[in-house]
């Protein structure tokens, strides 16, 4: 995780008394929130409505993220680098290339 990066949520966290409400569920559901609007600049079509709004739409998902990982002791490089390890197990390039099936979808 980028130290710069978090150590700035933090400051803005602390100055303004808002760590109190950072509850593991708080941030889930904040991530979820964001998401939703996020999602939100696609709908009607395949591209965003405003490249700024996707922007600002991702940096929030991402800090809610960054909170949540930073709360559970998580290091965001590592968590990502495990679950690609799982993936690159669950979905073979001999099954997965090209195809958008999930892994238990695959012919055996």
């Amino acid at each position: 995780m980028n130290k710069k990066v978090m150590e700035e949520i933090d400051k803005v966290n602390r100055e303004r008394d808002w760590d109190q409400f950072h509850t593991g569920e708080n941030l889930a559901k904040s991530i979820a929130i964001e998401a939703g609007e996020l999602l939100e600049l696609f709908q009607w079509g395949n591209e965003a409505k405003s490249l700024e709004a996707l922007k600002e739409e991702l940096a929030d998902v991402l800090s809610y993220c960054y909170m949540l990982a930073e709360k559970y002791g998580f290091d965001v490089d590592e968590i990502v680098l495990d679950k690609y390890k799982k993936n690159e197990a669950k979905y073979p390039v001999s099954k997965a290339k090209g195809n958008s099936k999930k892994y238990n979808e695959f012919d055996e």
